[in-house]
């Protein structure tokens, strides 16, 4: 769990605290290259946390191949550890996702696709944004 509020901290600090492609991605809003993560094809059980912050957020339990270049999830591991923003750059409407306890940016979420999932959304997220955590077999 997050022992402090990351909320505050300055670009500086968070250019301290993250390398140059984290830093971009996380608190620039940037996307890595698709099928370039190192979590886009993973199976690994465990639960993925905000690589910033350390901020649960996902289990591997809600991971689902959707083949489309970054990890994809059907959902958070609980509503309060994620928050909304409206994204209309690119030209087009999208929903950005950021991490709720240090509003580092994760990627977006499109419901819809028509993947076979119980929520018909697809959580497309940086690995970069990520930290798994591997459960114990």
């Amino acid at each position: 769990m997050v022992t402090m509020d990351k909320r505050d901290m300055t670009d500086e600090q968070w250019r301290q605290r993250l390398t140059p492609e984290e830093y971009h991605v996380l608190r620039e809003r940037g996307t890595e290259a698709p099928f370039t993560g190192e979590y886009t094809d993973t199976t690994t059980t465990g639960v993925y946390a905000c690589r910033a912050c350390g901020a649960e957020l996902f289990t591997s339990g809600t991971k689902f191949a959707s083949h489309c270049g970054w990890p994809s999830f059907w959902g958070p591991l609980a509503e309060d550890r994620v928050r909304y923003l409206r994204d209309t750059s690119h030209g087009m409407e999208r929903v950005e996702v950021r991490c709720a306890a240090c509003d580092s940016h994760l990627g977006h979420v499109f419901e819809g696709e028509g993947y076979d999932t119980p929520t018909d959304q697809r959580w497309c997220i940086n690995s970069i944004s990520l930290t798994l955590r591997p459960t114990a077999p």
